[in-house]
């Protein structure tokens, strides 16, 4: 299994021969709106251009997944990821919730069944569904919450993709119970300007890193206007933590092989 980090929460795992692109946002920068605008925070997003290696990463994707995409997320599916999409009818994986939002925007939708928080086929192996919390208190009565995804597949490392969550017992348990290999969590502390943390900072990532006996890969760090956390203090908390050994934080444009016997 390799992952190669473009922006964001922007991924692609490779699996075999099957490249599965998670939560498109591939606009270029500054070309989307910003996320908060007082305390002189008023920047447009995204903050940094998609890296170079991603054009030629793009076109081996044979399927897509989605985490969330309605009430405006378009950190995990913008315009021109909607439109890459549609141009290539790129399988798109996601829950029954999301299918109709996405069938009218001319994608080629493959939802889970009903049932997706239960192993599923998927592509020779499984799949099943996590409850995302993106917000607590009132911010989090108006977000989308979507789901993160447990992927196991034959002689592979077991993959969980926490999508956007902040950490509540219920991944608390999940993780302490499934105790995946590799995890991708988000750890950018993303917030408004009311409101809590809608996706884990340094102190989660911390605490799901202490829980988890796998390799921790973090991203949703430096390219949105919202989220604060910088890789060198994630870097730094990791360290004192004594955690840097299974911490991965990679660069826009690196890819993390986690082929079995690596």
């Amino acid at each position: 299994m390799k992952i190669t980090q473009l922006r964001n929460a922007t991924i692609i795992v490779e699996f075999g021969s099957y490249r599965i692109l998670v939560d498109p946002m591939l606009a270029a920068r500054g070309a989307l709106p910003p996320l908060r605008l007082f305390n002189g925070q008023r920047q447009r997003n995204p903050l940094v251009d998609l890296p170079s290696v991603a054009d030629v990463a793009l076109e081996s994707v044979t399927h897509c997944l989605i985490t969330h995409c309605q009430k405006g997320h378009f950190d995990h599916l913008d315009r021109a990821g909607m439109r890459w999409l549609r141009q290539r009818q790129t399988p798109v994986i996601c829950t029954p919730h999301d299918e109709v939002f996405l069938r009218q925007r001319g994608l080629n939708v493959l939802p889970l069944p009903e049932d997706h928080t239960e192993p599923q086929a998927f592509l020779g192996g499984t799949i099943r569904t996590v409850r995302c919390t993106h917000g607590r208190g009132l911010i989090g009565l108006l977000m989308e919450h979507g789901v993160g995804y447990l992927i196991e597949m034959p002689g592979e490392p077991s993959l969980y993709l926490a999508g956007d969550t902040v950490l509540t017992q219920e991944v608390r348990d999940f993780i302490s119970r499934h105790q995946p290999q590799v995890c991708v969590i988000p750890a950018g502390g993303a917030r408004f300007d009311a409101g809590q943390d809608i996706i884990m900072g340094t102190e989660d990532v911390i605490q799901f890193s202490q829980l988890s006996q796998g390799v921790v890969v973090a991203n949703h760090l430096e390219a949105l206007s919202h989220c604060p956390v910088t890789r060198s203090e994630l870097l730094l908390a990791s360290t004192q933590a004594a955690l840097v050994s299974r911490m991965r934080i990679p660069a826009d444009g690196e890819t993390l092989d986690f082929s079995i016997g690596r």
